[in-house]
């Protein structure tokens, strides 16, 4: 009963720097909102923007690549040639890949 009531006026004494740990444990780690938790999520979005940019810069390129295949009929040639390996009537088509 003695550690009780020792303890007991330890908390008495200090109660106000009792209750801001206690809040800061609160929020620190326990919390659903806690700073941890806040912190890994600005990660993710961190993470999240930088897969949008990415993304967004493989829309603008295909867009240009289609708006270049819909008035260049050159550009319509040469995506053929590259990705479809198509060639002309006296044409060699050499494919060489590098396998390892």
């Amino acid at each position: 009963m003695s550690k009780l009531l020792t303890f007991w006026n330890y908390v008495r004494r200090y109660k106000y720097l009792v209750a801001i740990g206690i809040f800061l444990l609160i929020i620190g780690v326990v919390d659903e909102n806690s700073l941890y938790v806040r912190f890994q999520r600005q990660a993710e979005i961190g993470n999240l923007k930088r897969e949008i940019d990415k993304y967004q810069a493989e829309y603008d390129t295909e867009t240009e690549q289609l708006r270049a295949l819909e008035n260049d009929p050159a550009a319509v040639e040469r995506m053929a040639r590259e990705r479809y390996f198509m060639k002309r009537a006296n044409e060699d088509i050499y494919v060489f890949s590098h396998d390892e």
